[in-house]
C-alpha cells in the first residue's frame, strides 16, 4: 500500500484537496481526500508543497509506430500501398522498446493513444497504451482497438496523387471514402442475410425437417469486417483534418453513414466552433507547439483550443508526436497562455482525453477504483520550470527524481 500525503491534490473531476492524500493498493486508488486513514504498513511519500495529479494522456500521437531515433524509411507509421486499409492494427507495429516511453514516463505522461499516420484515407486501428515500458506490447495495452484512423486533406491527396492514382483531389478523397463505406454496408448486409438464413435453417433442423440445405457463409473480407465496427458503433472514427472545409466534409460523411466521429488536429476548428458544439463532436487539438509546415495549416492559431472549449466543444490537447509527447504539458500551458481556462486545459490532457479515447473508467482522474496512475510535480505542471518528482503507473513507482 502507498500513501501520497500532504500535497495539493487535483482530482480533475471531484475538486481539489490541499493538503490531500491519495491512498493506493493493488494498483488502484482506494481513497482520495483531506482526511484519509493511513494504514501503519503503508509506504509514505510526502508531497508537501507539491502538486498531485492523474497521469497525463496524449489522445493522439505516433509513438512507437514512428519510433524515436528511427529514420522515416524504417518507421511503420503509414502503409502507403492502398488508400483504404482499415484492417491494419497499430498493435502489430508498436515497438515496446521505443526510447520515447522512458521520456514520457519521466514527463508524467502515463497513457497514449497511438497509431498510423495520415497518409491513407483510412489508415487502420489505433491502440491505447500505458507508457511504463514492458517486455511485450500486450502488457502495455489499455484498449485495443482504440479508434479507426482516417484522414482528409493534403496528406492522402498528395500520396496517391503523386502516383497518378485516386484520390488526387478533395472530391476524390470524399468519393473513395464514401465508396469504402458503401462496400462495408453491402458486406454487412450479406452477413446479416446469411445469419437470418442460418437461424431459419437451424430452426428447421431443430423441428425435425429433412432435406434442408445449410446456407453458405459469405467470404470474409478483413477490410470491410474492420470498417464494419465503425458503422455498427463499436469503434469511433478518428479523422485527421486541418481545414474547416475538410472538417465539414468529415461531418457530412459521418452523418450520411451514421458513425461516431472525432476530429483530429482540428487546426481551423475555431472557424466552426459553433457547428462542432451543436453536433457534439469532440476534437483532439494540436500540436500547439509547432510552425505551419504546409499550406493547409496556414490557419494555425494557438487560441484554437480555448475558443473551442469556451464554445462548449469537448477538447483534448495532443502532440501528434513520436518523441515530442514528453512536451504534452507544455502544449497545454501554451493553450492557457492563449486564453484557454486552466481547468479546461488540465481536462484536455486528462479526463477529456480519456473520454475521447474511451478509457475514462480506468484513467483520467484521481477517483476511487481507477488505475493508480499518479504524478507528483514540484510546481504547477504548466510552469515551464516544473518537473515530475514521482510517477506511478498502475500503482507501481516507475520514476522517482534522483536525490541531490
Amino acid at each position: 500500500m502507498i500513501a501520497i500525503v500532504n500535497g495539493k491534490v487535483l482530482t480533475i473531476t471531484q475538486g481539489s484537496f490541499d493538503p490531500g492524500t491519495v491512498l493506493i493498493e493493488g494498483g488502484r486508488i482506494v481513497a482520495v481526500g483531506e482526511h484519509v486513514e493511513i494504514p501503519e504498513d503503508a509506504e509514505i511519500f510526502d508531497a508537501a508543497g507539491r502538486w498531485v495529479l492523474p497521469g497525463f494522456i496524449d489522445a493522439h500521437c505516433h509513438s512507437a509506430v514512428f519510433a524515436d531515433g528511427v529514420s522515416g524509411i524504417e518507421s511503420d507509421g503509414n502503409e502507403m500501398t492502398d488508400p483504404i486499409t482499415p484492417h491494419l492494427r497499430a498493435i502489430d507495429a508498436v515497438h515496446p522498446e521505443d526510447m520515447s516511453f522512458k521520456d514520457m514516463v519521466e514527463a508524467g505522461v502515463t497513457t497514449i493513444n497511438t497509431g498510423p499516420g495520415s497518409g491513407n484515407l483510412i489508415g487502420g486501428q489505433w491502440v491505447c497504451l500505458k507508457t511504463a515500458p514492458k517486455p511485450t506490447v500486450e502488457q502495455m495495452v489499455l484498449l485495443e482497438p482504440a479508434g479507426m484512423k482516417m484522414a482528409l486533406g493534403e496528406n492522402p491527396k498528395r500520396v496517391y496523387g503523386s502516383q497518378n492514382k485516386m484520390p488526387s483531389t478533395r472530391m476524390g478523397n470524399a468519393g473513395v471514402l464514401r465508396s469504402a463505406f458503401v462496400e462495408t454496408q453491402n458486406y454487412l448486409n450479406k452477413w446479416a442475410h446469411y445469419e437470418k438464413e442460418l437461424a431459419e435453417y437451424q430452426s428447421k433442423i431443430a423441428a425435425g425437417e429433412k432435406d434442408v440445405k445449410e446456407p453458405a457463409a459469405p467470404e470474409r473480407n478483413l477490410k470491410w469486417e474492420a470498417l464494419g465496427k465503425v458503422l455498427k458503433g463499436e469503434l469511433r472514427a478518428r479523422l485527421h483534418a486541418h481545414r474547416a472545409d475538410d472538417m465539414l466534409t468529415a461531418i457530412r460523411i459521418a452523418e450520411e453513414f451514421k458513425f461516431k466521429l472525432t476530429i483530429e488536429h482540428a487546426t481551423e476548428g475555431y472557424k466552426i466552433a459553433d457547428v462542432l458544439a451543436a453536433k457534439n463532436i469532440p476534437v483532439t487539438v494540436g500540436p500547439i507547439l509547432m510552425d505551419r509546415p504546409k499550406y493547409e495549416m496556414r490557419g494555425l492559431d494557438p487560441r484554437n483550443p480555448g475558443i473551442l472549449a469556451k464554445a462548449g466543444v469537448k477538447v483534448a490537447i495532443q502532440t501528434d508526436g513520436a518523441s515530442s509527447v514528453k512536451y504534452l504539458a507544455m502544449n497545454a500551458a501554451l493553450a492557457v497562455r492563449e486564453g484557454m481556462p486552466i481547468d479546461e486545459a488540465l481536462k484536455a490532457i486528462t479526463i477529456n482525453a480519456a473520454e475521447i479515447i474511451g478509457v475514462e473508467k480506468r484513467v483520467g482522474s484521481l477517483e476511487v477504483g481507477k488505475d493508480a496512475d499518479v504524478v507528483v510535480y514540484d510546481e504547477h505542471p504548466f510552469s515551464y520550470m516544473s518537473k515530475p518528482e514521482l510517477v506511478l503507473v498502475d500503482g507501481q513507482v516507475v520514476y522517482q527524481k534522483p536525490k541531490g
